[in-house]
């Protein structure tokens, strides 16, 4: 249980890629799989938050080399209330050029340079491919397909509720590994991957490396090395409790981790299609995206948004008034349209979800 009662990020689930009949990546020489550097750094990982942590629950989804579906990951990090889903993998293409770590969250991939969407289409493609090694996989992946980007479900994806967290836990860990063995950072990715698209918590999935590069295999393979990319994610870790656990205790339930996620950055830029007010006003959130999109997007369905730039998230806001009792009528129409949406109010620059 959490600290003196109060709430907070009680259960974390650590998620090793792949496992038993499903190695992962394979070193070209065949002498280093995936599943197993993937779950030398997750048990890093788990004593790390253990040890620092008396009162975190560390959940893992495979202790030992043995294959576990993609949805019974997410069913294991749902079942067990996990405020936070880290699942580590390790990255390979056929080029040997390529290195450094990416941190990836969920959502629609939209990358304007053609080749990187490709690459990241190719990365989903290799790590939701699992899914063809079980059994009933047409029944249980409905709605899911992993080759195709302009699926319909991945439009809905990018209204996870979590993204806001994910995309912040994601900063702490690009920040954290920046220090580490393998310096490049490749960036922070919204993807479609199955394992994260089921999960009901903040979620990332960071690939630590690059197998088919020389220099970070030799990182991989070393001892001090993998310990150091966990202590790295530990760190990312302990940044984002201190903020997850001041957020929720300084809001009401309603309000987990969504109020004073961030600092808000000294100009936040408020495009504001909607009428432009001064002073509080209400709305209802519909999306929060690393995207910039045009308010005649077809996902606002007619309505022009007012757009405010937060750290690296656009939030789109619909149904603007100036009280929050019209706003409520106007959610009862929008949430019909916008599964995930809520009722926001706007002072400034400082959104704030209200119930």
């Amino acid at each position: 249980g959490a600290d003196n009662g109060r709430r907070g990020l009680r259960t974390v689930c650590i998620d090793p890629g792949h496992g038993g009949n499903d190695p992962g990546c394979v070193s070209r020489d065949k002498k280093t799989h995936e599943s197993k550097i993937a779950l030398d750094i997750s048990k890093r990982l788990n004593r790390m938050i253990t040890e620092g942590y008396p009162s975190v629950k560390v959940v893992m989804t495979r202790s030992t080399d043995v294959f576990i579906p993609l949805d019974k990951r997410a069913e294991i990090a749902n079942k067990n209330d996990a405020n936070l889903f880290i699942s580590i993998h390790v990255n390979m293409v056929s080029n040997t050029s390529p290195n450094g770590y990416s941190i990836h969250v969920l959502g629609q991939s939209s990358h304007k340079d053609r080749d990187l969407f490709a690459y990241n289409m190719n990365v989903c493609r290799r790590e939701n491919s699992v899914i063809m090694l079980e059994d009933d996989y047409s029944e249980k992946y409905q709605g899911f397909d992993p080759s195709d980007p302009e699926s319909f479900i991945f439009f809905n994806l990018m209204q996870n509720a979590h993204l806001e967290q994910s995309l912040l836990f994601a900063q702490d860990v690009e920040h954290a590994m920046n220090a580490g063995p393998i310096k490049k950072s490749r960036g922070i990715w919204q993807d479609p991957f199955f394992v994260l698209w089921k999960t009901s918590m903040p979620a990332v999935l960071i690939e630590v490396g690059f197998m088919s590069n020389a220099a970070d295999l030799a990182v991989l393979r070393t001892e001090e090395g993998r310990n150091k990319i966990a202590e790295d994610i530990y760190n990312a870790f302990k940044v984002f409790k201190k903020r997850y656990d001041s957020s929720v205790n300084a809001g009401t339930p309603e309000e987990v981790a969504v109020t004073k996620a961030e600092p808000a950055p000294k100009t936040a830029e408020k495009v504001a299609q909607a009428p432009v007010k001064t002073g509080k006003v209400y709305g209802v959130q519909v999306l929060a995206s690393a995207k910039d999109m045009k308010d005649t997007d077809p996902f606002f369905k007619g309505y022009k948004p007012m757009k405010i730039k937060s750290g690296s998230l656009y939030k789109y806001i619909i149904g603007v008034s100036d009280t929050k009792s019209k706003t409520e009528v106007e959610y009862g129409k929008i949430r019909k349209s916008f599964a995930g949406s809520f009722i926001v109010a706007v002072d400034g620059d400082v959104i704030t979800r209200i119930k």
